[in-house]
């Protein structure tokens, strides 16, 4: 039986897999547990909402990244994890046995943050998953086949994207061009004008992490577009076809999309971990949690009081690395090391041949210089060369066929049953005086089962 520390890595995602990788190259046996049986890029998941990329272009099995590692050092274990045992040192999963190790490293994200905002959580949409961006992209277009079908309908189709960060400026941009140059050609029955986007940012500016330069451009490109920006806008609340404005607007909306926040877990403050702002976890700056022996985290669901973070892959990927060479350190009875988060800068795409990079210390360029290295970046950051080859083909073809291919999806179109199960049963709620939260939450994780 090998000596070798075995360590439980809770999600997989962009830390996940890096710690993964890591352990298994010093010689850890290590069991990645992950409720999906796939690992998914969430950078490109806009590109599957807004119909540029299939969903397995972004997302890879996960039995095949644990056969892939070192020394087949991995093993992956599907389940949601529901409690940790810190006397047994086992992971407690919803399916099968729990799963026993010597260190343990949660990795499992975030999730959306709604600030309490009353109706958020319940009537708009996120793109944190396969089948949430798989839900906005066939709203959209099955929204597009319904006022294709009806042109003397006076009703038109407002997406209101909240959030002006890379996620939201990306969204915004993708959804733009779809209206401005793809409409007209592959739905000429449709008037543009009655399709809107509003990007919605209570700062009195897109892109925070940025140069104003590049801010001032970026809002600038949008528009170009045809999004109506929206900055030092506030929301009130969030209703089934409309949101308010905090100062009494109110606007038409039949589709919300969220990228204006992420927060822990819920489940994870029942793990006993001590929990800090935005519901993470407390980390001390060797990633241990504060007051844990084994217990490591990394990634968004964990925060260093210390060292704040961006909130983006490089940190994860970064964390996830270090965590293994302190696991390791800590096995052998060294001293574990302080993370020190090495920033190459930041970048966002605004849409076709239109990008923004920012290098720490270096130049920052725009235009479509920076939308070449952003491509090229993301391609390459995929798992599998199959994944890689199949969306440079995807996006080049999307790219080479502009306009016409410009909203070109493979799958159904109709507005999804799940999503207009989901309305009514809010709606029914909500007239009855019941917890719409719960209602939501209910019919979320029954939508998640179903993949």
């Amino acid at each position: 039986m090998s000596t070798a520390p075995h360590v439980v890595v809770i999600g997989a995602g962009f830390g996940g897999v890096s710690a993964t990788r890591a352990l298994t190259k010093l010689g850890c046996r290590v069991t990645l547990v992950d409720r999906h049986p796939y690992n998914t890029f969430q950078p490109l998941l806009y590109q599957v909402a807004t119909g540029g990329l299939n969903p397995g272009d972004v997302t890879y099995s996960l039995r095949a990244f644990a056969a892939k590692q070192h020394r087949r050092l991995a093993r992956f274990r599907r389940g949601t994890v529901t409690g940790i045992d810190r006397e047994k040192r086992q992971v407690i999963v919803d399916d099968g046995p729990p799963v026993d190790y010597d260190y343990l490293v949660i990795a499992n994200g975030v999730t959306t943050n709604h600030f309490g905002i009353p109706g958020a959580a319940q009537y708009t949409r996120s793109m944190y998953t396969r089948r949430q961006a798989i839900e906005v992209r066939d709203t959209i277009f099955g929204s597009m086949e319904r006022l294709a079908a009806n042109p003397e309908d006076p009703r038109g189709f407002t997406i209101i994207v909240v959030g002006g960060g890379p996620t939201g400026v990306e969204m915004a941009g993708s959804l733009a061009e779809m209206r401005t140059y793809g409409i007209p050609v592959v739905y000429p029955e449709i008037d543009k004008e009655r399709v809107k986007v509003i990007l919605v940012e209570m700062m009195d500016h897109l892109l925070g992490p940025f140069q104003p330069d590049l801010r001032e451009y970026t809002r600038r490109e949008l528009e170009k577009r045809g999004v109506e920006v929206r900055t030092s806008t506030a929301i009130a609340e969030v209703k089934a076809d409309s949101v308010d404005l905090k100062g009494g607007e109110t606007l038409q909306a039949d589709l919300v999309i969220w990228a204006a926040g992420i927060g822990g877990h819920d489940v994870v403050r029942e793990w006993g971990l001590e929990i800090g702002r935005g519901g993470r976890i407390v980390l001390e700056d060797t990633l241990m949690a504060k007051g844990e022996e084994r217990i490591f985290a990394i990634g968004d669901g964990g925060i260093i009081e210390t060292q704040p973070l961006p909130q983006v892959a490089p940190p994860a990927m970064q964390q996830g690395e270090h965590v293994a060479h302190n696991i390791v350190a800590l096995a052998k009875g060294e001293a574990m090391k302080p993370f020190k988060y090495f920033d190459k800068g930041t970048m966002a795409t605004i849409g076709r041949n239109d990008a923004v990079v920012e290098i720490k210390k270096g130049p920052k360029f725009k235009g479509f210089p920076a939308w070449v290295v952003w491509v090229g970046l993301h391609i390459y950051m995929l798992l599998g060369g199959r994944n890689r080859i199949q969306a440079m083909v995807s996006l080049a073809t999307r790219y080479f066929s502009f306009p016409r291919n410009s909203v070109a999806i493979v799958g159904d179109v109709a507005d999804t049953p799940a999503r207009l199960e989901r309305l009514a049963a809010l709606r029914k709620a909500d007239a009855e005086g019941k917890d719409t939260d719960a209602v939501a939450e209910e019919h979320d994780e029954m939508a998640e089962s179903r993949g």
